[in-house]
């Protein structure tokens, strides 16, 4: 690692204000941003640890589950207030990593770095969340810009997650071996926000919705629905791990496979 100053302050604005610092970063769990520092692929004059913040915690209410932004993946996976509201989130969170990394890594952490691969913000576009900072609440439509690109403007801070309660959501995931990261994960929800259909791990610019399964399974809620309806390669990911064409017909394979246990 390079040599920075570290701070860990213990209200919001104090956070924001180390933020305005030169090349200042904020560390949340740090599952990806410690790895980085390590390869010396980034050379923060000062890493801002909002582990103080008092933004980790759950509210659920019968239309809405809020998640404070510091909320680890294994509080969201262990919540029975989830696994009744919304059991498909607490079902992503479990799966997320191996358990060190749920019981360190946060879901704003994850919103904001959005890795292509990651599992929470396909929940976000397929369930409708608002992503609340200390500036704003934004929607998750306009949130997600491109690989590890978000809408968040320097020094702009999650502080939490609000995810509309659905009547019918899954998720399932292809998962890396190692890694466990999604090749291709599929998450699909019927509620508030209408029929809604999230890819992730096989996109080139990241999450996307997916307008043909949506339309399908907005007339027709099953997974018969989605059976012909193909995925164009074109835009997908093809690394080592799996060629584009093969990720396309992983996203027809998990969706149905979603459908089927949101039932």
């Amino acid at each position: 690692m390079y040599d920075f100053a570290y701070q860990k302050p213990s209200s919001v604005a104090d956070a924001v204000k180390a933020l305005g610092a030169e090349d200042a970063k904020a560390l949340a769990g740090g599952q990806t941003f410690i790895p980085v520092l390590k390869q010396r692929l980034n050379k923060p004059s000062v890493v801002v640890d909002l582990a103080r913040l008092g933004l980790a915690g759950i509210k659920v209410t019968g239309e809405a589950v809020v998640i404070g932004a510091m909320t680890t993946h294994g509080a969201v996976a262990a919540s029975a207030e989830i696994r009744r509201a919304i059991p498909a989130l607490a079902n992503l969170a479990s799966m997320i990593g191996d358990e060190a990394v749920r019981h360190r890594g946060t879901i704003g952490g994850s919103l904001a770095n959005n890795d292509p691969s990651a599992c929470y913000p396909s929940a976000a576009l397929a369930l409708g969340a608002t992503i609340t900072t200390d500036r704003r609440a934004i929607k998750a439509d306009d949130f997600f810009q491109g690989m590890f690109t978000t809408a968040l403007e320097p020094g702009e801070i999650i502080t939490s997650v609000s995810f509309p309660v659905p009547a019918k959501a899954a998720y399932m995931k292809f998962k890396n071996p190692a890694s466990r990261y999604a090749m291709v994960g599929v998450f699909v929800a019927k509620g508030p926000a209408g029929v809604r259909v999230a890819i992730t791990g096989a996109g080139q610019g990241g999450v996307f919705r997916h307008a043909a399964f949506e339309t399908a399974l907005s007339a027709n809620w099953s997974a018969d629905a989605l059976a012909g309806i193909a995925t164009p390669a074109d835009g997908l990911n093809s690394d080592i791990h799996a060629s584009a064409e093969y990720r396309a017909h992983l996203i027809g394979v998990m969706a149905r496979r979603a459908v089927a246990a949101a039932g």
